[in-house]
């Protein structure tokens, strides 16, 4: 699997997960990430149940598996959780930040030791060792309880599925020609997100922060410039269409 840091300050380091050529043929490549800290880590979206021993040896190369102490669900899917009963027995001390919407659900992937911080609707905060992150709403886009995570030192925001792109297992972690990159997201948001109410309010959220670098649960990460353009490109496609890609 591979690993990238793509983040470093004298406070806390960013990585990011994914590309595992070994995964089966049929699931859905991820990115996972983790910002660890000189004592603690924060592990989000860590991955399907296939993935997790992948994960598991390469998140213990960059820190100790008893650092890890927080891990973050965006929504319930199982590409992005279902590893969560093979972490609560590898993790006895950590707690699973989460939308209060899919706690009832989240626990059927298994939690004995790991406890359920539900995030409210209208989001919160998470520090670690000094480290302010925030939990961004982002309500429908995909899921119906939904958050992001936002570091304003680092200027990054994990975005979820918004930002998400089919591509294959060996495509570049940035992206190096965004019109063609487009190709590759519109089907996905269209059918995947649903309302374009929804969308416009994130987008409106979103601005206001200072982004230097998006990074979605799929596909590539934006950089610099191609986060303003990502926006606006969202802000102009017409959501909740079923048809063929």
């Amino acid at each position: 699997m591979l690993t990238r840091e793509i983040f470093n300050s004298n406070s806390h380091r960013w990585f990011v997960f994914g590309r595992d050529p070994e995964k089966p043929n049929k699931i859905i490549d991820t990115n996972q990430y983790m910002v660890a800290t000189a004592n603690n880590a924060l592990l989000m979206d860590p991955g399907g149940i296939e993935l997790f021993a992948a994960m598991l040896a390469s998140v213990v190369r960059e820190v100790p598996v008893d650092q890890i102490t927080h891990l973050f669900a965006s929504h319930q899917d199982p590409d992005i959780i279902s590893s969560l009963g093979l972490w609560d027995k590898a993790l006895p001390n950590a707690t699973l930040h989460a939308p209060w919407l899919w706690e009832g659900f989240i626990r059927h992937f298994g939690m004995q030791q790991i406890s359920y911080s539900a995030i409210d609707d209208d989001g919160g905060q998470l520090e670690i060792d000094g480290v302010t992150l925030q939990f961004i709403p982002a309500h429908y886009l995909h899921a119906s309880g939904n958050h992001h995570v936002y570091d304003p030192e680092a200027k990054i925001l994990m975005s979820g599925d918004v930002g998400a792109a089919l591509d294959h297992d060996e495509a570049p972690l940035e992206i190096n020609d965004f019109d063609e990159h487009v190709k590759k997201m519109t089907y996905f948001h269209q059918r995947w997100m649903p309302s374009n109410k929804a969308k416009n309010e994130w987008i409106e959220r979103v601005s206001q922060l200072e982004i230097e670098q998006m990074c979605p649960q799929h596909g590539r990460i934006f950089k610099g410039d191609q986060v303003k353009r990502f926006l606006d490109w969202f802000s102009d496609l017409d959501v909740g269409i079923v048809g063929n890609p």
